[in-house]
């Protein structure tokens, strides 16, 4: 599969961000472009991750899961498909893993 988005440029400087081009406090829909200005927001340390959960109302997981993603493939990684894909991905790799024995299976 293709992505047929060009990937997103994130200021992460912070002399070039501010608190007006962050997300609203009340953003409900979550699209990639709005999760990278926050994770954009806290490696700039212009916010804190404290702040962020608390001015977002995010889980800790769910901050830590977007900087994963977004650390892993860009912007792109903090599309929801993406992420479906990537899970998809993984269990087809743990599948064709050979299965470990345990010790006393094996006696």
């Amino acid at each position: 599969m293709y992505d047929t988005h060009p990937a997103r440029k994130v200021c992460t400087t912070p002399q070039n961000t501010n608190t007006g081009s962050l997300p609203p406090r009340d953003t409900d829909r979550w699209v990639a472009s709005r999760k990278a200005q926050v994770v954009a927001a806290v490696e700039s340390g212009m916010l804190t991750v404290d702040e962020v959960l608390t001015r977002y109302n995010l889980s800790l997981a769910e901050f830590y899961g977007w900087k994963r993603a977004m650390e892993r493939a860009g912007v792109s990684g903090l599309r929801v498909a993406w992420a479906s894909q990537d899970r998809a991905n993984l269990r087809r790799e743990r599948k064709a893993q050979p299965q470990r024995l345990a010790l006393s299976e094996l006696a």
